[in-house]
């Protein structure tokens, strides 16, 4: 089941990567903010929403969704909770309690 959603959490990966690449600029470049769309709403032209912005909405959605199973789903995880959590690490060496004389 978890690869199942790995799997489709990698696939509306790419496909919202590619859908957000696909969309056109909204024009707002730099002379939108000298005064250059004078006729236009402040955040620049908002016409119906298309296939690929209705796409991405839903690719969005999905991704966000796929993302809190997958966060969900680890921390339920049982055994061991860290990579190093298998390894014994070797105690330090302690100091010497009284430094050697100095020779003279």
């Amino acid at each position: 089941m978890i690869t199942l959603i790995y799997l489709i959490h990698i696939f509306v990966c790419f496909f919202l990567v590619i859908v957000v690449l696909l969309q056109s600029g909204k024009s707002g470049d730099i002379a939108a903010a000298f005064g250059g769309q004078g006729s236009q709403t402040a955040f620049g032209p908002r016409g119906a929403a298309t296939v690929l912005t209705k796409a991405t909405t839903w690719c969005a959605v999905i991704f966000m969704l796929t993302s809190i199973t997958l966060s969900i789903a680890a921390s339920r995880k049982t055994g061991p909770k860290s990579v190093l959590q298998n390894y014994n690490s070797a105690p330090a060496k302690p100091a010497p309690a009284n430094p050697p004389a100095p020779k003279k």
